[in-house]
Parts: structure tokens; sequence; C-alpha cells
């Protein structure tokens, strides 16, 4: 069994292990007794699915990255000649776990919002792009969608627990727009695997911080600062 496949494998086994955790956390909750339509899940438990995506989203992202590398970046220019940049680089975040830590709450659930929604567009393009790529490999296809759908669901788990954190709260986030649209599209094979390495770099970075950032809010909001 080769690296790849070892890797998809392993990320298979932990979408299972998410999944009997979600199941597990509903079944649990006695506010979701019954499958009600109108079920409200506990802030632990929807901190606790959150973490769940954001940590299986983001191991996604790193095996993608890696294996991406493996089969294009090998032998080529791409990280003298990718943008040092992300398109989410302004939206301002902590440096590290003890800014996080210092960081009020709310600001910190919306900074994970508007990351979130930052990542809409371009992986819906991402997504769209590999997939008409003949050449690009099957396992790495899946794992974007994957990592596409998954956003989707931890934007709604999002909302449930900014909803119980900041009720009445309006939507504050901050969007950094994405211009990347025109270098997926190059026709030219190399400038467009180069867009290609910068989005799933920036994509392994974000996940990281949304992964973190959660932990630390699971941390502050659920264990009340007890890190």
């Amino acid at each position: 069994m080769d690296s790849k496949q070892s890797s998809w494998k392993g990320s298979l086994l932990l979408l299972l292990v998410l999944n009997l955790l979600l199941c597990k956390n509903v079944a649990a909750s006695p506010a979701c007794a019954g499958g009600a339509a109108n079920c409200r899940l506990s802030l632990q438990d929807l901190f606790t699915r959150a973490v769940a995506l954001s940590d299986y989203m983001f191991n996604i992202a790193q095996d993608t990255f890696r294996d991406f590398q493996q089969t294009y970046a090998t032998g080529r220019e791409f990280i003298s000649r990718a943008i040092n940049s992300c398109h989410t680089s302004s939206i301002p975040t902590p440096a590290d776990k003890d800014q996080a830590l210092n960081t009020e709450s709310g600001t910190l659930l919306n900074m994970v919002r508007g990351l979130l929604h930052s990542w809409e567009d371009p992986l819906q393009h991402l997504t769209t792009t590999v997939r008409d790529m003949k050449e690009f490999p099957v396992d790495m296809i899946r794992r974007i969608q994957e990592i596409e759908y998954k956003t989707h669901q931890l934007q709604e788990g999002m909302e449930k627990i900014i909803k119980q954190v900041e009720p009445g709260v309006v939507n504050n986030d901050t969007f950094a727009a994405w211009s990347g649209l025109s270098s997926l599209q190059e026709g030219e094979k190399n400038s467009r695997l180069i867009a290609l390495y910068n989005l799933l770099h920036c994509l392994r970075r974000d996940t990281s911080k949304i992964d973190n950032f959660l932990k630390i809010l699971k941390c502050k909001v659920v264990h009340e600062g007890s890190c």
C-alpha cells in the first residue's frame, strides 16, 4: 500500500469516527430526543461537533497539500514563484495561542465565521477546476469536495454557536474577497498548477487557524477559560 492510499484510508477512518461522534452527541442530548425538528443542542455538544469537523478539515487539507507537492511540485520552482500572502491575510487574527486566549470570544467567533465565509467562492472554483483536469488524482478531487461540503456544515454549526454565545448580535464578520479565479483558469499548465499550489497552501493554513481557534473557544466558553 503506498502513502497516498494509506493517507486516504486514514482520512476515511477519521470521517467514520467523526460521524460516530456526531451520532453519539445527538443521542446523548435530551433536547434532541426523538429527532425533534426544533432540536437545540447544548453549547458543549455544538462545540464538540465544530471541533471534530474543523480537525477533520485540517487533516484533509494538510494531506491534500502534501500529496499535491509530491505529485506536481517536485523539481519545480513552485515555492519561489508562489504568492507570499493568502487572500484571507486581510483578516486580522491572533499570531499565537496566547494572543488567541486574550481575544474576546465574540471576536474570535467572528474571525472563524469570516474565514469560513471567505473560502466559499475559492472552494467552489477549486472543486470545479480540479474536477475538469483529466490528469488530477481522483482521491485529491474527493478530498477537496469533502472540504467544501464540510465547510458548509461547519458554517451552519457556527451560526448555532453564535446564537447561543451572542444572542441577537448582527453578523459582522470580516469577509475577504478572493480574486484568483483568472489564475485558476490559466491556459498554461504551469501557471495553473502554481495557482493551485497557492490555494491549497492557503487552505491548509486557514483550516489550521480555524481548528486552533475553535479549540481555544471551546476551552474559553465551555470550560470557562480553564485552558
